[in-house]
């Protein structure tokens, strides 16, 4: 087996560097070919992943957080579908949300050569997003309004580890508001006030966020899930439930599945998604029905 690696140094606040001595002899212990490409900047996984070759490459591996594998997923979509390898993923960064949905645990890297090992493949959804000003694909999750206002806020305290998101969503919550939003699903178009909207691939997000309890990866539907205006007092009762899922039972909370999600607002706001941001509303959001192959 032949792999090309790209590793992010920077994962996980800096600390993914002292485990790529550990990672590669964990390849080589496997007998596996492993060819590594270290990142320096944002945005430079998509670049070193469409510019070299896959051929002769048995797979390639996404080495850090959800960002890592935005970039590497973003990079692979640059090359034709008949020349792309199959996707695996070592987590080693601050949100593994991808990486749970498969059933590995952050800073499980030594399970995740051994599933690599193993070399079993499975075709999963791809989100495909159009905005005014980008585009590009995710696997986990891409939302607007209060969610990524606290993204925002938890990249500040990202030394703090997994209690950055925690910390940055009870902060925003100092700073409610509401956004219009004409959300228009599969043909069927609803206008609200929203604190937030996220459409999903996968059940999580962040560190420990079950967003989308219901979302299966190779469905051909994302799971749309919607908050409508609240007060401060009923978010605070809310939140909790974010991480197991219980938080889709509430009034205020609305969900429905999709192939297709076009979202417009009076104002461009920003996109994010898989812990990235990139691009503004309007945006056209559809599911690329299992398009991807990765390794399980």
């Amino acid at each position: 087996m032949k792999l090309l690696v790209i590793f992010n140094p920077g994962a996980a606040y800096g600390r993914a560097t002292g485990k790529l001595a550990d990672i590669r002899a964990g390849f080589e212990s496997l007998y596996i070919q492993a060819d590594f490409l270290l990142t320096t900047q944002p945005g430079h996984g998509t670049t070193l992943v469409a510019e070299t070759s896959l051929a002769g490459y048995d797979g390639l591996i996404a080495a850090g957080g959800d960002g890592t594998v935005f970039e590497v997923l973003n990079g692979l979509y640059r090359h034709p579908k008949e020349a792309r390898v199959p996707l695996g993923l070592l987590p080693i960064g601050t949100g593994n949300a991808f990486a749970r949905d498969l059933g590995l645990p952050p800073s499980a890297w030594s399970d995740a050569i051994d599933l690599i090992h193993r070399g079993q493949t499975r075709l999963v959804d791809v989100g495909h997003v159009s905005t005014t000003d980008a585009m590009y694909y995710f696997l986990n999750i891409v939302h607007m309004g209060f969610s990524v206002d606290a993204n925002r806020t938890a990249l500040k305290l990202k030394f703090l580890g997994n209690s950055a998101y925690t910390l940055a969503t009870l902060w925003r919550v100092l700073k409610l508001g509401s956004y219009p939003l004409e959300i228009e699903i599969d043909g069927e178009t609803i206008d609200d006030d929203n604190v937030f909207m996220a459409v999903s691939n996968t059940r999580y997000t962040g560190t420990h966020f079950m967003m989308a309890p219901n979302a299966i990866i190779d469905d051909g539907l994302l799971d749309l899930t919607m908050l409508t205006r609240l007060s401060r007092r009923r978010i605070l009762k809310l939140f909790p439930t974010i991480y197991d899922g219980r938080h889709v039972g509430f009034d205020e909370v609305t969900t429905r599945r999709a192939r297709r999600i076009t979202i417009r607002s009076p104002e461009a706001m920003l996109l994010a998604p898989d812990g990235e941001f990139l691009g503004h509303s309007p945006a056209e959001i559809r599911c690329l029905h299992q398009d991807l192959e990765i390794f399980v």
